[in-house]
C-alpha cells in the first residue's frame, strides 16, 4: 500500500511557512541491480555472495532466509568468506582459500575507490547507497551554481566524492581516523585531489552544534548514523535515542535555496515509518517532497529483491 499524504506542522509545531504544505510519500522502493564492479550473485540461509571487482566474497545476511539459487560449489569459489564469531555478525573474522591483497580497485561512475577486507565484514562502499548517488548527483548538477553539501557519518568518502565530481564543495565528517584516512585515499584513487572536499574527523553531533552557532549553512546534507557508536573523545551515540536532535539541528542548517537531504539507517530493528514520521515532523515547514522507504539490492540476472537498509530523503518543489 502507498501511503502518499499531505503533512502540516500541527500543535505544538509552528505552521508551515512555505507555500504548499510538505508532500510525504511511502513506501518507496529504491533498487540497484549492480554496476560493472558490483554484482549480487545469490543469497539464503543467512549468507549473501557478492562480486567487488575481482573478488567474490561471502557475508552473513540476517535477512536472507529464503534458498540459495546456485550450487554450494559456486559459494566454495568464493575468494573470501566472513565468518561470525557467537551472536553478533560483525564479531568475527575472514577467511581466504588463497592470498588476497591488502587492498584492491573498484570504480563507480568513473569514480575510483579501495575495497579492503575490514574486521567487521564491510569492504569500504554500501553499494545500495548508488540510488542515492545517482540522485544527488543530478540534483547537484541540474542546480548550475555554487552548491555546498554537509556529509555526515562519512566513512571511506564515496558519496563525497560523487558530490564533488558533480560540482560541490563538501565538508565531509567521520568520527573514525582509519575511515578519513582511507577517505583520503580515495580522493588520491580516484584522481580528485584538486577537488574541494574537507576532511575532518569529528563527532558529527559537536560538528553541527558548531556549525548552527557559526551560521554556516549547506545545500545538501548527507546522515548515514551507525545504530551505536561513539566519536574521538567517547561522545556516545544512540541512533533512536540522538537520531532526532541531529535531525532537527541539520534541517536548521539547510540554506535558502536547499537541493537534499538523505537520510540512511542501517542495522536497525525498526520500520522505515520510524524515520519517515520523524522526518516528516522536522522538515514540515519546508515544505517540499519526502520520499521514504527501503534501499534494495537486486540480485543479477533479475533475481530476488534484498532489502539493506531504511532511508527517507527530502527536495524542495522545483
Amino acid at each position: 500500500m502507498m501511503i502518499d499524504t499531505v503533512r502540516t506542522a500541527g500543535a505544538p509545531h509552528p505552521r508551515p511557512t512555505v507555500d504548499k504544505p510538505l508532500r510525504a510519500v511511502a513506501p518507496v522502493m529504491l533498487e540497484t541491480a549492480g554496476w560493472e564492479d558490483y554484482a549480487l550473485l545469490d543469497s539464503g540461509h543467512g549468507r549473501k555472495l557478492e562480486r567487488y571487482g575481482r573478488f567474490r566474497i561471502v557475508r552473513p545476511e540476517e535477512q536472507a532466509i529464503w534458498t540459495p539459487r546456485y550450487p554450494a560449489a559456486e559459494w566454495d569459489r568464493a575468494d573470501a568468506t566472513f565468518v561470525g564469531i557467537g551472536d553478533d555478525d560483525s564479531d568475527g573474522r575472514w577467511r581466504y582459500p588463497r592470498p588476497v591483497g591488502e587492498t584492491w580497485p573498484l570504480s563507480y561512475d568513473g569514480i575510483g575507490f579501495l575495497g579492503r577486507f575490514t574486521a567487521f565484514r564491510h569492504v569500504g562502499v554500501f553499494p545500495e547507497q548508488v540510488a542515492h548517488w545517482d540522485w544527488l548527483r543530478d540534483r547537484i548538477a541540474e542546480a548550475r551554481r555554487p552548491t555546498k553539501v554537509l556529509n555526515l557519518f562519512a566513512y571511506t568518502g564515496v558519496a563525497s566524492l560523487v558530490a564533488a565530481k558533480a560540482g560541490a564543495e563538501v565538508v565531509h565528517i567521520d568520527a573514525s581516523k582509519k575511515a578519513i584516512g582511507w577517505a583520503r585515499e580515495n580522493q588520491d584513487v580516484a584522481g580528485m585531489s584538486g577537488l574541494p572536499i574537507r576532511w575532518i574527523c569529528e563527532d558529527a553531533v559537536k560538528f553541527v552544534e558548531r556549525e548552527q552557532r557559526r551560521g554556516n549553512r549547506y545545500d545538501g546534507i548527507i546522515l548515514d548514523p551507525p545504530k551505536f557508536g561513539r566519536g574521538p573523545k567517547g561522545e556516545v551515540w544512540d541512533i533512536f535515542t540522538s537520531l532526532p536532535a541531529l535531525l532537527r539541528a541539520c534541517v536548521t542548517l539547510l540554506s535558502t535555496q536547499p537541493l537534499f537531504l538523505i537520510l540512511t539507517a542501517y542495522s536497525i530493528r525498526s520500520s522505515f515509518m520510524s524515520i519517515h514520521e520523524l522526518a516528516a515532523e522536522c522538515l514540515a515547514e519546508r515544505g517540499g517532497l519526502l520520499e521514504s522507504g527501503e534501499l534494495v539490492i537486486r540480485e543479477s540476472g533479475g533475481g530476488r529483491g534484498l532489502s539493506t537498509s531504511l532511508f527517507s530523503r527530502w527536495s524542495p518543489d522545483d
